[in-house]
């Protein structure tokens, strides 16, 4: 299998941790108690206090920060080295010498790795699996780690057909130039877009409402991500899957799950949401997809 750093330099691969690093510096209660909701909002009321939680791609860290903060013992892993720091400077930061936070470096492709973790009543995997370059073996993996009765949380890009073929095309080609072009591509790519989002504010004379969302701190008001790193992360996440709503809920119903809710991204970019149930104990057979 090769390594983080053969696939950056053979172009294959977006640096997310690098992206992330410039997102600490923001991170401040506000982002931390909408992180805490995000996942309150899947999980409802019940009590977390004591449940596994694994943070598959932890990126920033700022989601098992949440988990950590409302009592769960958790497990965060990443395979990019920079986003491997990036948790593990929070947990230092907010749970310094906690042995119930563990962040690891590893690969959710690693079968021994992965083995080697045990199951967690929460499993959270948000926008990483179809960043993997093997999708369906990520999402078969994922799977087996989560507990019979326990909960399965993911992201993954919406299939919007010629338009994530486009996409790929885009991402591929951000990876591929040099680094003092990305910027100035990820801007020429984006602000069409940014274009038609600020539209309406302007017509209605709010123009400023539109710009406090780039401001440092501002935040999506969801996870308590940032627009400005969430732009970065758009034009040049690679590698890129996708998939139908549909395909996820079939490919996990399949296997024992039951969809607890769903938020589709309507047809547009971004992701699907999904939160799963086990109802069915793992059979330990892998899908042959």
């Amino acid at each position: 299998m090769k390594i983080h750093a053969d696939e950056v330099r053979g172009h294959e691969r977006f640096e997310f941790g690098r992206n992330w690093q410039a997102f600490i510096p923001l991170i401040d209660r506000n982002r931390i108690d909408q992180a805490e909701q995000s996942l309150r909002s899947f999980l409802g009321d019940q009590d977390l206090d004591g449940k596994r939680f694994l943070d598959i791609g932890s990126g920033s860290g700022i989601i098992s920060l949440a988990a950590r903060r409302a009592g769960m013992r958790v497990v965060s892993f990443d395979y990019d080295p920079a986003s491997v720091a990036c948790t593990e400077k929070l947990r230092r930061h907010y749970f310094e010498a906690d042995l119930d936070w563990q962040v690891l470096e590893g690969s959710i492709l690693d079968e021994t790795f992965v083995s080697a973790l045990g199951q967690f009543e929460i499993v959270y995997a948000w926008g990483i699996l179809h960043h993997t370059g093997a999708m369906w073996r990520a999402l078969e993996t994922t799977g087996h780690l989560v507990a019979a009765g326990g909960w399965l949380i993911i992201a993954i890009y919406n299939d919007q057909g010629p338009w994530s073929r486009f996409w790929r095309r885009i991402k591929r080609t951000y990876n591929r130039l040099p680094r003092w072009l990305r910027l100035p591509f990820a801007l020429v790519i984006m602000v069409p877009r940014e274009m038609k989002i600020a539209f309406v504010p302007i017509v209605k004379f709010r123009p400023m409402s539109y710009l406090s969302q780039w401001s440092r701190s501002a935040s999506d008001g969801k996870r308590g991500m940032s627009r400005w790193i969430d732009m970065i992360d758009w034009v040049g996440g690679y590698p890129f899957e996708v998939a139908k709503p549909e395909e996820i809920f079939e490919f996990f119903k399949q296997r024992g799950f039951v969809l607890e809710k769903l938020t589709t991204s309507a047809g547009e970019l971004g992701c699907n949401e999904f939160a799963f149930r086990r109802i069915e104990p793992c059979d330990g057979r892998m899908s042959n997809r």
